[in-house]
């Protein structure tokens, strides 16, 4: 293959004309070319080579202490981010991987087992579609995709493949969320009528703080560099020349190079719907999994940018309801302005579920408060006159634990959880679906992208399963 790159317009029409026209047989030519045994060590490429990136590298790092995995490969178009991660993972591996500044050339490795997609949000989609073609397994980070034709075309490309493709949301492999699931399934709190998630912050989103974790102090000076630089009008560490911005664009509507809106592309709705892509597609693939449910009946928006007003497109507070086929509300909401005791509740008929923390949090609490005998605090409720709240003792109040597990408490583990990542290499190993497969990142990217759309247009849209489009009027049993 030559090095030169495909342009992003022609780039977009060489993959739904590849969508279109690979079948299952040429698209699984490739897929084992190299059987992996249980033994065999797993050789891994890193696709995006950002702060997520990072901790992809990582977490490859921790998983290498259960089985054989190491980095081979890092990728991107920027030089500097290739430079960072290929010293990171020298560091880690102490061998010098291969740089490649396009993922095609990186993908020409004949030894190359799987690659991790930490790239751009608007970009998942499109280079999952290129590792899986290339015959290589994939992790892509969330969101799966925000754009429909992009998500259902990559969905059917990897059904009709025999590679092995892991979303990158990691609750799906954590014991907490599993014990939920598990205590929905039995019962024990009725039929689920409403899930409300409220996850807060009181900083800008998503620039970087020294709060975050899994960033190198080095790379962490030379973002908030960035950030200072910008603010103040003076030329950006990005250079064009160090990149290719027609490549990044991949396929969007050409513009100007602007170093901002590549480093922060999540402020800006051509690229990423900010919270939505962000953190409703773990709050809404949590719902999924707790439910078994695979798609909304309909999705609204509303929300605004008020308090960091510094030329932004997508909202630092919003809110989301969407309603599903068995019957239940889930309502989604973050607050960037007020950082006020994060949650997550699962209403029953017989009982509630309650989580103290934002996404990711591990402290929940079963109890048997609101079921239907208690009809208000006026008739048969409980009654609070102190802080800190603990419910009576008849409803059988109890935080949830699992043995083996750490200890529940209001933040759990980080986004470098070990676990979701040995899941997908043993996933490789066996040739059997992982814990988060393509199916349910379709379905977490649907919700998100019905929320950004009702954002921006101000209406409420409905999912249509049988056309497999977002439509403006109720469908089938809604209709009046």
């Amino acid at each position: 293959m030559t090095d030169e790159p495909i342009s992003g317009t022609d780039r977009r029409t060489f993959m739904k004309q590849a969508a279109g026209t690979m079948v299952a047989a040429s698209v699984s030519a490739k897929s084992y070319a190299r059987v992996l045994g249980a033994n065999d060590r797993i050789r891994l490429g890193q696709l995006g080579c950002g702060d997520r990136s990072e901790g992809h590298v990582h977490m490859v790092t921790l998983a290498s202490k259960q089985m054989p995995v190491e980095v081979v490969a890092v990728c991107d178009i920027w030089s500097l981010a290739r430079e960072h991660r290929a010293a990171q993972v020298k560091r880690a591996f102490n061998h010098e991987p291969q740089s490649f500044k396009y993922s095609e050339q990186m993908l020409e490795l004949k030894d190359l087992d799987g690659v991790m997609i930490a790239t751009g949000d608007f970009q998942h989609a499109q280079l999952c579609a290129e590792v899986v073609r290339a015959g290589k397994d994939c992790y892509v980070e969330k969101p799966f995709a925000n754009v429909l034709s992009e998500a259902i075309e990559t969905r059917d490309l990897v059904k009709q493949s025999k590679q092995i493709v892991q979303m990158g949301t990691q609750h799906r492999s954590q014991p907490y969320p599993l014990a939920v699931r598990d205590i929905i399934r039995s019962g024990r709190i009725g039929n689920i009528v409403h899930i409300e998630q409220e996850w807060n912050v009181n900083e800008e989103r998503w620039r970087f703080t020294p709060m975050d974790t899994g960033i190198n102090k080095e790379r962490l000076m030379d973002i908030h560099m960035e950030w200072k630089q910008w603010l103040h009008g003076q030329p950006s560490k990005l250079r064009e020349e160090d990149t290719d911005w027609k490549r990044w664009l991949l396929g969007k509507p050409d513009r100007p190079f602007d170093p901002h809106v590549y480093l922060e592309f999540r402020l800006y709705k051509d690229f990423s719907s900010g919270i939505f892509d962000q953190w409703l597609s773990h709050g809404c693939d949590l719902v999924h999994f707790w439910t078994d449910e695979a798609y909304p009946e309909s999705v609204v928006s509303n929300g605004g940018i008020f308090a960091w007003k510094d030329g932004r497109d997508n909202p630092d507070t919003c809110v989301t309801a969407v309603v599903y086929p068995k019957g239940f509300l889930y309502t989604y909401k973050s607050i960037f302005c007020n950082s006020y005791r994060s949650f997550s509740r699962i209403h029953g008929r017989d009982g509630t579920i309650e989580n103290y923390g934002g996404e990711g949090a591990s402290l929940f609490t079963v109890t048997r408060e609101g079921c239907r005998q208690e009809f208000d605090p006026f008739d048969g409720g409980p009654v609070y006159t102190k802080l800190p709240i603990v419910g009576p003792a008849q409803d059988g109040e109890e935080i949830v634990h699992v043995p083996g597990a750490p200890a529940p408490n209001s933040t759990g583990p980080d986004d470098d959880d070990v676990g979701h990542l040995v899941n997908w290499l043993q996933s490789m190993q066996t040739r059997t679906q992982p814990n988060a497969t393509v199916d349910h990142g379709f379905s977490h990217a649907l919700v998100c992208i019905m929320a950004a759309q009702s954002y921006w247009s101000g209406k409420k849209l409905y999912w249509d399963p049988n056309s497999q489009q977002i439509v403006e009027h109720p469908v089938g049993k809604n209709v009046a």
